[in-house]
């Protein structure tokens, strides 16, 4: 294969996360400019052209790289408050202040979240926004302008809510839009910035809010959008008893049946959560090929319960790990949900068969990218797919006397990131990143912050 440029990477432990989920206890990968070129047991071959490096990655773990599947970049700048609530009482607290969100905040939030996730070995990002008061500037824009400097993958599920507090909604009239408004900027946002290629760095998804935010037609209507378009679906869905309780007094029936009248299911859908699920449920999801973001360290820290991720799985549900806003998990690291998914889900029926540390990996690179509709391109090591990947130093004391290296990366301490990169391009080294300034990114996001209190408190 002609390539201008090679990257070799040897020595090292790799799983690739395929569908034998092969590992190499030694073993190679060859990036050809921007995918994967060959990988394989033992050293590389001496005689490719064209390399301009070669990494030892002796002590190492080689893995795809970590995919988000749910996000709120917003929140990375309200941290730490509300942090005995649950989601209802949390939302109420919350929105008179994210409602004063204007693009500069945004912007340093989503730097802030997006810089997080990268130097902790997220090469595939997602941000579901859908907070945009009057007046606050393109916050879409400032979004994705983000992701391209910290150099990730990017879907920006653009949301909306209708359904304000005059509405029996939760948050303020001037933080929602209109129907005929949030449509149009939802398809604005897909015509300007949605690339449909299989290397694309930014994509676009159609995605009101929730059930309890948004109205009947705008679920509908934007269902429609999203197919007119050609783009994915993502939205939240039952989190919490609290939302079940609500889909059957206002519609008379529970969020699954809810979104199946709307056209809300289907393999070009994934949903947040998905924590109160019962069996038929779980089997109209397996049926149509909707996707689920897990979100535990969230779910636990709302006491919203804990996902049946086991009985999806084992009925072929699509299955991801998401973040979630950083004002219900303060850390904001994808890493840290490996752990805990697998952690959380064996305190579930299934008990110790719950989860094991390979399907924890595999929720965190190819289930989320499955999820995001991205799984013939990225998710897995494998000739041909983007070099989307990660080296995980696992020979210092955290880790060095953990046999396997699988279980140390998902069950021991958070791994150092030696290199990040995403197609062929690094952007993360010895835990820093290379693309922008995260002394600066921090300064940012506190003043905006604090900035943001004052508004809040109408200093």
């Amino acid at each position: 294969m002609a390539a201008d440029r090679r990257i070799v990477i040897e020595n090292g432990a790799i799983a690739t996360v395929d569908a034998q989920d092969t590992e190499y206890g030694t073993g190679h990968v060859v990036i050809a400019d921007h995918r994967i070129e060959s990988l394989g047991a033992g050293p590389a071959p001496r005689d490719l052209e064209n390399v301009v490096r070669r990494i030892d990655a002796s002590g190492h773990l080689v893995t795809p790289g970590l995919v988000n599947t749910h996000h709120h970049f917003y929140q990375w700048i309200t941290r730490g408050l509300a942090t005995d609530h649950n989601l209802f009482d949390w939302l109420t607290a919350l929105y008179p202040t994210w409602a004063r969100i204007d693009e500069p905040m945004v912007h340093a939030a989503a730097q802030g979240s997006l810089a997080m996730m990268a130097r902790g070995g997220v090469t595939t990002a997602m941000d579901h926004h859908y907070v945009f008061p009057r007046g606050a500037g393109d916050l879409s824009e400032t979004i994705i302008c983000a992701a391209r400097e910290t150099g990730v993958r990017f879907t920006l599920a653009r949301g909306s809510m209708d359904r304000g507090e005059s509405d029996g909604g939760l948050p303020p009239d001037f933080a929602v839009e209109s129907l005929d408004d949030a449509l149009a900027a939802t398809e604005e946002t897909v015509r300007r910035h949605h690339d449909p290629s299989s290397d694309a760095l930014t994509q676009i998804a159609v995605a009101p809010c929730s059930p309890f935010s948004v109205s009947t037609e705008l679920m509908r209507q934007g269902a429609e959008l999203a197919r007119r378009l050609g783009v994915r679906l993502h939205t939240h869905g039952s989190e919490t008893v609290e939302e079940e309780k609500f889909c059957h007094e206002l519609f008379g029936m529970g969020p699954t049946d809810y979104f199946e009248s709307t056209g809300w299911l289907g393999d070009d859908v994934w949903m947040a959560h998905c924590v109160h699920m019962n069996d038929s449920d779980i089997a109209a999801f397996a049926r149509t090929g909707t996707g689920v973001a897990h979100c535990p360290s969230s779910n636990a820290r709302l006491a919203a319960g804990i996902a049946r991720v086991p009985d999806l799985l084992a009925a072929g549900v699509p299955v991801g790990l998401g973040v979630d806003g950083t004002a219900s998990n303060e850390s904001g690291e994808l890493h840290t949900e490996l752990r805990n998914a697998l952690l959380i889900n064996r305190l579930g029926t299934h008990r110790e068969a719950a989860l094991t540390a390979r399907q924890a990996l595999r929720l965190g690179t190819h289930g989320g990218a499955t999820v995001l509709g991205r799984g013939a391109d990225t998710g897995s090591l494998e000739p041909g797919k983007l070099a989307d990947l990660v080296l995980w130093k696992l020979d210092t004391l955290a880790h060095a006397s953990i046999a396997d290296p699988v279980a140390a990366l998902v069950l021991g301490a958070a791994a150092p990131v030696t290199a990040s990169f995403v197609g062929g391009r690094q952007i993360v080294e010895d835990g820093r990143l290379l693309t922008v300034d995260e002394d600066a990114v921090a300064r940012a996001t506190r003043d905006e912050s604090r900035r943001l209190a004052r508004i809040a408190a109408g200093d």
